[in-house]
């Protein structure tokens, strides 16, 4: 029996990366999984190498297309995955953006995207979840991608660093809000993860200004880290089912780090 056996659960940004990660690691300890992303091609086939590696399982395994931010279309991925799987118990909202641009040149545009992804999209990713799980009743628990951009802010990603603020902040409120539906929020705090985000962000970085090679963005911010290197998805995805499982219900309005040290709070 695995930690998270028979659980429903609902991972954005799932296509690829972190989220990728943490919906086999949930598969491979029993759960029921939906990967989500606006990459519904993407998230498809994610879910067709999980069915083909489960075999006996492979029913455990569905997709769907979602843009976060549009709340019609979230609503009809929960409504997919409960007409799939029967309930909802877990939801991680994981889908996020960053579009590095340095501090003077920040636009609404730049603003306003990468806001309504991370910020809006975790907001109606947790309400529209928290409805489910109401409706259906016997409790659940919301998860929220945060980043160590959480907890300090960056001089050439200052909206994706307002952004994942904003995820502590909804983390906390709908902690508050949900307790009495015996619905749990916490979140996780991810540091430099090698993910093709990163690859992306060391392109944007390079793009601006400021880095001059490739790979010299990651060096740096990595050099601080006191495990002495970068994490991969499976450097989180403990934390992620542990709470995702029974193991966590005491906790609630929580941002645990897993960054390897490279912020202290």
């Amino acid at each position: 029996m695995g930690r998270v056996t028979g659980r429903v659960c609902i991972v954005t940004g799932a296509a690829r990366g972190i989220g990728r990660a943490i919906g086999e690691a949930l598969l491979d300890e029993g759960a029921k999984v939906c990967f989500a992303d606006i990459d519904g091609d993407g998230a498809a086939g994610v879910a067709e190498q999980n069915r083909s590696r489960l075999n006996g399982q492979a029913g455990n395994v569905t997709s769907a297309q979602v843009d976060v931010a549009n709340r019609d279309a979230v609503r009809a991925m929960i409504a997919h995955t409960v007409e799939t799987f029967g309930r909802l118990d877990v939801k991680f909202n994981n889908a996020g953006v960053n579009r590095p641009m340095n501090f003077m040149n920040v636009t609404e545009d730049n603003w306003n995207f990468i806001m309504g992804v991370n910020g809006l999209g975790c907001l109606i990713g947790m309400q529209e979840a928290a409805r489910q799980m109401i409706a259906q009743g016997g409790g659940g628990k919301i998860i929220n991608t945060a980043s160590i951009a959480s907890r300090q802010g960056f001089d050439n990603v200052a909206p994706y660093c307002a952004s994942k603020f904003a995820v502590v902040s909804l983390t906390q409120s709908g902690a508050r809000d949900l307790a009495k539906h015996d619905i749990t929020v916490t979140g996780f705090a991810p540091g430099v993860v090698a993910t093709e985000m990163w690859e992306q962000v060391d392109r944007d970085l390079m793009d601006i200004g400021a880095a001059s090679r490739p790979g010299q963005a990651m060096e740096e911010f990595s050099a601080e880290i006191l495990r002495g290197r970068v994490a991969k998805p499976k450097d989180i995805t403990g934390t992620t089912t542990f709470l995702a499982s029974e193991d966590s219900d005491y906790m609630t309005g929580q941002i645990v780090m897993i960054d390897g040290g490279m912020t202290l709070v």
